[in-house]
């Protein structure tokens, strides 16, 4: 079989809403929605973050919004379309948002899943991560959410 190009790029202003809808729809199911269109194109100007896609405008397979503190990067929100997964968009993705932590020399990436969200937390295990901690009730107070971790550089 070959292997699928991938095209992943910086988000741009037009790629708010179909990222804000892909949360809704994805991952804030059964919560009250806040990553709204509003709240996604802040992130894509914020110079302090990152918000990728991949796929072409108006063909969202995925996007990942990751946020740097120092030395310390945070997943703040990460999908693949449910019709595109399992086809290494995720894990493409990943890859992406890590090699740009690991030249800013970040040290650790965190990111959250819900407690219940069995294949989240096995592919973030799958690429290294580690979870290290439950938060009851942290999402809108109703849900716990498992607090993964990786490593990427040891501290000098």
């Amino acid at each position: 079989m070959k292997p699928r190009i991938l095209s992943i790029r910086l988000a741009n202003r037009d790629d708010a809403a179909a990222i804000a809808a892909m949360s809704r729809d994805e991952i804030e199911k059964g919560l009250p929605w806040s990553w709204t269109e509003g709240r996604v194109a802040r992130a894509i100007a914020n110079p302090e973050a990152n918000v990728i896609v991949a796929g072409s405008p108006g063909a969202l397979g995925g996007f990942g919004i990751m946020s740097y503190v120092d030395e310390d990067a945070h997943l703040l929100l990460f999908a693949v379309a449910r019709t595109q997964r399992r086809q290494g968009i995720g894990s493409a993705l990943l890859d992406w948002l890590e090699t740009v932590a690991r030249e800013a020399l970040v040290r650790r990436i965190r990111v959250e899943c819900r407690r219940g969200n069995e294949a989240a937390r096995n592919f973030y295990g799958e690429h290294g991560y580690f979870e290290s901690t439950i938060v009851h009730r942290y999402y809108r107070g109703v849900e716990d959410a498992i607090v993964l971790e990786k490593l990427l550089c040891p501290a000098t």
